[in-house]
Formats: structure tokens, C-alpha cells, sequence
């Protein structure tokens, strides 16, 4: 049997590289022989951190008789989801329209024309969970292919007829609803858990692009449902509480039990996240989660070129979450007479909350805490530091959960972001590097005559950028302009958005997550819905709206509020779902809002200025930097064109719905101009 995944560059793949089964990536040479052979095709989709991919593959791929079944009825093609998001894209919307459910692992069986017959998530080695048992299924499809072939076709044939309609959810359209912003958010109150915060019940994922639209809206009320929200994740078990960052979701509403992978994309979207609420309310706590998990990815994820790596595993030693659990004697062994009042904090008891082990929780009240235990706050800070340094020391000598080192563009483009913002936020110039780092490495490795590329794996780049490459890049470009309103990488994000327009949308206004150049699918798949990342129609929409107020092109405006405006009646009904395309919407429906400075870089009273711009909120203005009207960016960005100091000193013109302000030399005229407009 041919080993066709021992060099793949995806570590996923690599995993199953040793199974009985008779594995092909995905690619012509697997249909190729389907057609030869009238087999079916079974898909199997995965990634590396998923636990019960790994449960999955030990019980049934790496079983002899499974495997032979799979191998005498099927050919059988494994997929990295996150290195193909669309080919997951088109065969998830199929196994959750044949289920009404979805998830990973996933298996689809496909004609050998890639059209879906068949489809579902993980299946147990014998029945149970109330699901039939793998060898169960495959030996009822393999029937079916041979004595009821009409029957199957006609079901691939609706499938595929259905995932075509999908083409067109959300048609284009022109008209935006005014009164859908506010009409959204009374739904999102109503959905809101005010305990626990999040939205609905279990499992709860951190709802990143809720959280942006709420952070920005003016009501006190929305900003609220985000700081619950935020509080209750940081002072849970999704938030690792001895070295920083979050896992991808709680099994239970309280954000307490996480399935344990760590991914990038969920602590890049964080990070962003918890800087805007640090901007609001100045919360130490934010501030503490920050910095953490800032650590954790520069210590964990980080390449040593200036990328980051994808995910940690959930499982390590083969159970899931066994390097992060805690039982009770360890904490005797390790913090001694201190060890009462950090397991108080950390919440934990000779029973446990997770299979007799404790999953690490934090105290609600520092303040309380504190004066329970004749403690100042400051006190109280430096045994917190002092117990998580011995933890952390005590955790690294246990085996650690798997690395999925390949290096994803559009990931590294949320992270980009998360690092800039605080670095922005909190005046901490060194994170603003971190995120320089990160696009220099994307720009010398992925970045090849004019074109993103999607993944950086084995020292090479590979599989051509999809829509979520240069929107979520843009994205983090964007907010590296203004964290150093450094101009090469505003010039950048213009490229980006010039192959947008010309690779990834078409005459109605809408965008697709692949290029027009690339692989052609049995369906050309669309973003719509947010997932563990922001809706890529929407992110592209917002960055349309973005440029076209920076240079002056409203065709861009045109075509993004195409691209949104159809989709109205879906966010209202599933706002939870939608939180980035209602961010786009009240973009579009704001009216254009310029702030520009002018003035020497170098200069601190431009400097000064500066910093102003970047501490006010400013969800939905352009801002851009110059130090005088020959400035090179002026030639792009029309609302720098004639702007220039007023009397020699540094200057800031803003702008509101085409009516220009007199330029304003002090900055504390500056701040409440801009929080004038706020209000």
C-alpha cells in the first residue's frame, strides 16, 4: 500500500500516515481512480488538536478489519480542515443538511464526481451514543452503492442541487435596513445568558464577532453583555489560569470543563477583544489576561522566523486535557502553607470538578479575597504571580500536547491584529513589534508575485490564498497602521483589496472564498455565517467599506454593501451567528467619518496626537497620518490632499459626513471632539 500522507506538510495528515488505511490527500488521483474503479469516495475531515479525531482514528483507522472495509469499498481521501477550509466548507453545509448537525471529524461519502450522498461526524467502533457502529455504516453504504445505485445518485444529485442554492443565500442587494443594527442587538438581549454570559446554552464557544459588534454600539447596555461575557472567560476554565490563553470552547454553560485545544485564530480574535474592553473600562483583569496570553503564544506558538503555528492538542499521553488538570496534593507539595488560599482562588477540592481532577478556576472577588485573607490588592497580585510561576515551572516537566506547526495566512492575520490592538491599547511598543514580526514573515513566505498563499508548512509555501487570507491579513494590516501608523502597510492592505475585487467577487456584488483561478469545487463556496472565525464575505465587505472611504473609491462601498445588504433578514433571526456582517452593516450605514494628522513623526506633539487618535473610539472613522501634503500617501488618500500644520505645529482635521471641523493643534481639544462624535 502507498504511503501517500508521509509527506504532506499538514501534521494531521502525517498522523494517519501509518494507518492500515488506504489514504489519498485530497486531489484529482483519488477521483481519478473512483471513476476507474465505480467506487464511492470516503472523505474523512479532521484536524490536528480535535480529540475525537484522535478518538476516531484510534478505534477505527487504525483498526485492521475497519480498514479493510474502508479499502475494498471506497476510496478513501483525508482532509486537514484548516488547511482546506473549503473543501470543508462545501461538505459540512452537506453533512449538516443530511443531519441537522455538524462537527468534526467528519465523514461525507461522494460520488466519484465529489457530489455528497452521505454524511456525519464521529462513529463509535460498536453502536452506542445512540449511533450505529462505523463498520455498521460502511457495510449498509457499500450496499447501497452496489444494489441501490439509482437511489444513491438521486440523492447526490438533490444534495448537490442544494449546496447550489447556497450560492445564492443572501442575493446581492442595494437597500439597508437603518433600524437593523438596534433590532439585532434587542435579539442578542434576549438570546444573552446574564449569569454566565455568551449566548444560549451549551457548548459555548467565545462569540468573537458578537463581542466586536456590542463592544462598538454606544448603549452602555450592549457594552455590558460584552464585560460579562469577557469577566466570565477570563475567571473560567476555557482560560488556562496558569500560563494564559483560551481553549476553542466550554463543554458546559458556566465556561468552566474546555475541550482543550488552544487554537491561534481564538486568541488572536482575544486579544483584540479584550484590548477594546481594557480601552473602555481600564480593568486590570483585562489587562492581566492580555499580557498572558500574549506570553503564552510568543512562548508556545511562535515561530522563530516571526509566524505562529496553528494549535496545541487537547490530548496528550492520550487523554484529553491531562496537562492542564490538577490534583489536590499537588498544590500541598508545591505551594506549602500558602496552598489553603490558592486552592480557595483557584477553586480547588479533593473531589475536583473534571473526572475527579481539578480544572483551574479564579476567584470572582479580588477584592473580597483579599480582605478574607488581611491581604492589600498589590499583596495579593504577588502570590497570584508567585503560584503561577511554580505551577507553570511544575506543569513543563509533564508530557505536552501535540503541535500543529504549519503556519495559516489568515490565522496569522487575527493574531497580527490581536497583537497590534494591544499594543495600541496598553502603550506597549514591544507588542506592536511582535505583530510587525508576524506580517514581515507573511509578506517574505506567502506572499509570491502579487498573491497570497493560504499555508506555510515544511519551509514552503502552499495551496493559493482563499478569501480568508487577504481579508482576515487586511484585517491585521489595518490595525498595524494604526498601532504605528506606518504606511507600507496601509500601502499593502491596498494591494490586498485590489486582488479581492479582481479574484474573489463577480458582477452581483458578492464574495466567494475561493479565487475565480483556483480549484474548482462542485460548488464555489461563500462565508456567510460566522464560525470559529468572522464570516469572510463580511471581514471583505467591512475592508471594501474601509478603502473605500480611505481613497475615495465608493465603487468599493457599492460592492460591499451589495455583498451585506441581503443578509439582513438572516442576522436579525440569528444575530449570534452573524455578529460580523452586522458590524459591516453599521459601518455602511455611519456616515463617512475622517480623522487625519499632520505633522513631523518625530515629533512628540505629533506624537501626541497621535496617541489620542489611537485611545478614542473610533469603531467605524478612516484615520490616517502624514507630515505634509507631498507625503506620499497623500496621492492615495484623497482627505490628506491639501492638509498641512497650521502655524508649524502638528495638526488634526476631522471630518464627519463631508463636513469638515477647523484643525485642531492641542490635544485635549482633540479628545473631546472625537468622543463628541462618539456620543
Amino acid at each position: 500500500m502507498a504511503n501517500r500522507l508521509s509527506a504532506e506538510s499538514s501534521p494531521y495528515l502525517r498522523q494517519h500516515q501509518d494507518n492500515p488505511v488506504d489514504w489519498y490527500p485530497w486531489g484529482s488521483e483519488a477521483f481519478e481512480r473512483a471513476k476507474r474503479e465505480d467506487k464511492p469516495v470516503l472523505l474523512s475531515v479532521g484536524y490536528s488538536a480535535c480529540h475525537w479525531c484522535h478518538v476516531m482514528a484510534h478505534e477505527s483507522f487504525e483498526d485492521v478489519e475497519t480498514a479493510r472495509l474502508m479499502n475494498e469499498y471506497f476510496v478513501n481521501v483525508k482532509v486537514d480542515r484548516e488547511e482546506r477550509p473549503d473543501v470543508d466548507s462545501v461538505y459540512m453545509n452537506a453533512v449538516q443538511a443530511f443531519t441537522g448537525a455538524g462537527g468534526w471529524p467528519m465523514t461525507v461519502l461522494l460520488t466519484p464526481q465529489a457530489e455528497p450522498f452521505f454524511g456525519g461526524t464521529y462513529f463509535p467502533p460498536d453502536n452506542r451514543y445512540g449511533r450505529p457502529s462505523f463498520r455498521r455504516v460502511l457495510e449498509a453504504l457499500a450496499s447501497a452503492w452496489r444494489e441501490r445505485r439509482d437511489e444513491v445518485l438521486g440523492s447526490a444529485e438533490q444534495m448537490h442541487a442544494y449546496l447550489r442554492g447556497l450560492e445564492k443565500a443572501g442575493e446581492a442587494s442595494e437597500e439597508l435596513d437603518a433600524n437593523l443594527p438596534s433590532e439585532a442587538l434587542e435579539e442578542l438581549r434576549r438570546q444573552f445568558d446574564g449569569v454566565h454570559g455568551g449566548f444560549g446554552s451549551a457548548p459555548k464557544f467565545p462569540p468573537h464577532s458578537v463581542l466586536r459588534f456590542l463592544l462598538a454600539r454606544a448603549e452602555e447596555s450592549a457594552r455590558e453583555m460584552a464585560h460579562v461575557t469577557l469577566r466570565r472567560m477570563a475567571k473560567g476554565g476555557i482560560y488556562d489560569q496558569v500560563g494564559g490563553g483560551f481553549a476553542r470552547y466550554s463543554v458546559d454553560e458556566r465556561w468552566l470543563v474546555p475541550h482543550f485545544e488552544k487554537m491561534l485564530y481564538d486568541n488572536g480574535q482575544l486579544l483584540s477583544r479584550y484590548s477594546e474592553a481594557y480601552r473602555h473600562s481600564a480593568d486590570p483583569l483585562y489587562e492581566e489576561v492580555i499580557d498572558a496570553t500574549i506570553g503564552w503564544m510568543l512562548r508556545e506558538l511562535r515561530d522563530p522566523q516571526g509566524g505562529f503555528y496553528s494549535a496545541l492538542d487537547a490530548d496528550s499521553e492520550g487523554e484529553e486535557g491531562r496537562f492542564y488538570v490538577w490534583e489536590e496534593p499537588a498544590f500541598e507539595l508545591l505551594l506549602g502553607e500558602e496552598a489553603a488560599m490558592a486552592k480557595e482562588w483557584f477553586g480547588v477540592t479533593s473531589e475536583g470538578n473534571f473526572e475527579g481532577r481539578n480544572i483551574l478556576t479564579a476567584a470572582d472577588d479580588e477584592e473580597g479575597f483579599a480582605r478574607r485573607h488581611g491581604l492589600a490588592l498589590d499583596e495579593l497580585e504577588e502570590r497570584l504571580a508567585r503560584w503561577r510561576a511554580l505551577l507553570l515551572a511544575a506543569r513543563k516537566e509533564r508530557v505536552r500536547p501535540g503541535l500543529d506547526d504549519k503556519i495559516i495566512t489568515s490565522w496569522n492575520g487575527l493574531a497580527m491584529a490581536g497583537l497590534a490592538d494591544a499594543g495600541r491599547v496598553l502603550h506597549r511598543p514591544e507588542y506592536v513589534e511582535h505583530a510587525r514580526r508576524t506580517a514581515r514573515f507573511v509578506r517574505s513566505n506567502l506572499w509570491q508575485e502579487g498573491r497570497l498563499f493560504h499555508v506555510y508548512g515544511g519551509g514552503r509555501a502552499q495551496i493559493p490564498g482563499l478569501l480568508e487570507d487577504y481579508a482576515f491579513l487586511g484585517h491585521g494590516l489595518l490595525a498595524l497602521y494604526h498601532a504605528s501608523f506606518e504606511e507600507e502597510w496601509l500601502l499593502w492592505l491596498l494591494e490586498l483589496t485590489h486582488v479581492i475585487g479582481r479574484h474573489f467577487t463577480d458582477e452581483r456584488g458578492v464574495f466567494f472564498s475561493t479565487p475565480d483561478d483556483g480549484e474548482a469545487l462542485i460548488v464555489r463556496p461563500r462565508g456567510i455565517s460566522d464560525s470559529a472565525v468572522p464570516a469572510d464575505n463580511a471581514v471583505a465587505a467591512e475592508l471594501f467599506v474601509h478603502v473605500a472611504r480611505l481613497t475615495g473609491d465608493f465603487e468599493l462601498e457599492r460592492l460591499a454593501q451589495r455583498a451585506v445588504a441581503g443578509l439582513g433578514a438572516l442576522a436579525l433571526r440569528h444575530p449570534s451567528g452573524l455578529g460580523a456582517t452586522l458590524t459591516t452593516i453599521e459601518f455602511l450605514l455611519h456616515p463617512p467619518r475622517e480623522v487625519a494628522v499632520i505633522g513631523d513623526p518625530l515629533d512628540e506633539a505629533t506624537q501626541m496626537l497621535l496617541r489620542i487618535v489611537q485611545q478614542q473610539p473610533l469603531p467605524y472613522a478612516v484615520v490616517a497620518h502624514a507630515d505634509g501634503p507631498q507625503h506620499p500617501l497623500a496621492e492615495r488618500l484623497p482627505f490628506l490632499q491639501g492638509r498641512d500644520t497650521v502655524d508649524g505645529k502638528p495638526a488634526a482635521y476631522v471630518c464627519e459626513g463631508g463636513t469638515c471641523r477647523l484643525p485642531l493643534t492641542d490635544p485635549g481639544d482633540l479628545a473631546r471632539e472625537l468622543v463628541e462624535q462618539a456620543t
